[in-house]
């Protein structure tokens, strides 16, 4: 058990959509990671998205819709629904996702996810 510095693990690394691994949580991977410019549109078939801003703002767009989210604020993406996080300023977010989900939805186009 020890406490964990969400800035402290953000500093290491400036890339983007480049999610690192910072706790286990009940079988989820609890990551940091920073968004600027688009991600593309993406689905997951079998769990929802959980994105936490902690510093910045970012629009997530849906199917026919866009939802601003701003440092504080969260926003879960519900399984199935196809979306894209963007990012027109580098912003910081927390994710939560099931312990081997690719970030894209699909293992062959997903990010690494080291810890850190």
């Amino acid at each position: 058990m020890e406490t964990i510095n969400l800035a402290e693990k953000l500093a290491p690394f400036s890339s983007h959509w480049d999610p690192h691994i910072v706790a286990d949580y009940n079988g989820n991977d609890v990551m940091v990671v920073k968004f600027q410019g688009e991600f593309p549109f993406h689905v997951h078939p079998d769990t929802d998205d959980f994105f936490l801003v902690l510093e910045g703002e970012l629009e997530m767009d849906l199917e026919g819709q866009s939802h601003t989210v701003k440092a504080g604020e969260l926003f879960i993406v519900p399984k199935g629904v196809t979306h894209r996080p963007r990012a027109e300023n580098e912003c910081k977010v927390l994710l939560i996702e099931p312990v081997g989900e690719p970030n894209s939805g699909d293992p062959e186009t997903a990010a690494l996810k080291p810890y850190i």
